[in-house]
């Protein structure tokens, strides 16, 4: 069999609507963007992959595209010597509006891994959960991921979803997510309010869900000190605490003062995060995501890594349509250790741009697309009615502090403010 080579690469990107999500650092836009990446082949496969799209990075993909033509499709290795060749001079990237990473190659080359793995599932007939070692679970398990919000964007109508901004909204907001999802587990995205407010909140949670694992991820909002006050109000209450502090210091200080896990997605989110976190004893849970850990094979390689260590393995989500949910569901599928529900945004999007009826929730799971490939058909149609709304939307990267600040002129950030 002779494999196919890259003929073309084309990268779209796209706004969809996102709720008035807040958070530590601001407010959701009202339209989050991502980037579709399409390799063709001239065998006539099409494989598919998303990331983030704001400016700076939708250049990098640019500049990646157009050095790809020619490649093997399983050269993976390939690619990555192309990636880092030609960002040699890139400077650091920003990704999911508060990441900073030095090197922008692994987030870079995500996308198109993914869509090469999806190629080479396509011409094999088999799906990607295979190729990353075969899926030792049939469904992957996911938790609702609940968030203080505004009833609706200013100056538009309330959605669907109304306000929440109060321990019983969040907890009627949980209960619509448990009701339509199925969801065993249950996480709150704090930091927006003053940490005895959101402590009850996740107490009013245990009440309502005792049988729910639940957890509770301020971004790096409360100080050392707080960290540990509040660890002492959920011991029993919560099955990891996401970022209370800052920093890997920081976050070591509080792990040597509770018995409650703590997990990350800020303080290490590069490889070589892991030395120092795992030589302070820092983090118990590492969040994964392959939109920055450098794809699905690199993130195979932080979970072996976190099993080696005895540290747990969860998932990061940021807003994302139903290509990264694919990718998502075969790479937890593939990976043993990954043994904690992954977060995802999924069910606060109303728009996609694959065709419906493969990832579908029931019981709080995904199944696992047994297609080859990912496993997932792109809606050309709908790709170019989100790339229409890319265009005229005005937004070009997420920056959820300055659209606070329109309606908020003195806000700050809140990390490490309580």
């Amino acid at each position: 069999m002779t494999a196919s080579r890259i003929s073309r690469v084309v990268v779209t990107p796209v706004a969809f609507t996102d709720p008035p999500l807040l958070n530590v650092v601001g407010v959701h836009q009202p339209f989050a963007l991502r980037a579709i990446i399409q390799i063709h082949t001239d065998s006539g496969t099409v494989g598919l992959g998303e990331t983030y799209a704001d400016e700076a990075h939708l250049a990098r993909l640019g500049t990646v595209a157009d050095v790809l033509a020619g490649l093997d499709v399983f050269d993976l290795n390939g690619l990555r010597r192309r990636v880092v060749d030609v960002l040699e001079d890139g400077g650091g990237a920003k990704v999911a509006g508060m990441l900073a990473l030095k090197n922008p190659a692994d987030v870079v080359l995500s996308p198109f891994e993914v869509a090469l793995l999806d190629i080479q599932g396509k011409e094999l007939g088999r799906p990607v959960s295979d190729l990353l070692g075969g899926a030792v679970r049939d469904e992957v398990p996911f938790s609702a991921y609940l968030f203080y919000k505004w009833a609706g964007h200013p100056g538009s109508d309330a959605d669907a979803w109304g306000e929440a901004l109060d321990p019983d909204a969040i907890v009627a907001q949980a209960t619509r997510m448990v009701d339509a999802y199925g969801f065993t587990a249950i996480k709150l995205k704090g930091g927006v309010f003053a940490p005895q407010q959101e402590v009850e909140a996740v107490k009013a949670l245990s009440a309502a869900f005792p049988d729910h694992k639940l957890r509770i991820d301020p971004n790096g909002a409360w100080t050392v000190g707080t960290s540990i006050q509040v660890a002492k109000e959920l011991e029993g209450l919560i099955e990891y605490l996401e970022d209370p502090t800052p920093g890997i210091d920081g976050m070591a200080q509080v792990a040597r003062q509770t018995d409650i896990p703590l997990a990350t997605n800020m303080c290490v989110i590069a490889f070589d995060h892991l030395k120092p976190a795992v030589g302070a004893d820092a983090v118990q849970v590492v969040l994964s995501d392959h939109h920055y850990w450098g794809g699905l094979q690199r993130s195979r390689l932080l979970g072996g890594i976190c099993d080696t260590f005895g540290m747990g393995l969860s998932m990061h989500s940021n807003s994302h349509l139903g290509i990264s949910l694919a990718a998502m569901t075969h790479l937890a599928a593939a990976t043993p250790n990954l043994t904690y529900a992954c977060d995802t945004h999924y069910p606060w999007k109303t728009e996609d741009l694959i065709k419906p009826g493969v990832l579908d929730f029931a019981g709080g799971s995904v199944q696992v697309p047994n297609a080859p490939g990912l496993g997932v058909e792109l809606d050309e149609d709908a790709l170019g009615r989100l790339h229409e709304q890319y265009l005229s939307c005005g937004i070009r990267g997420r920056d959820d502090t300055a659209y606070l600040r329109t309606f908020q002129p003195d806000f700050t950030p809140n990390t490490a403010r309580w």
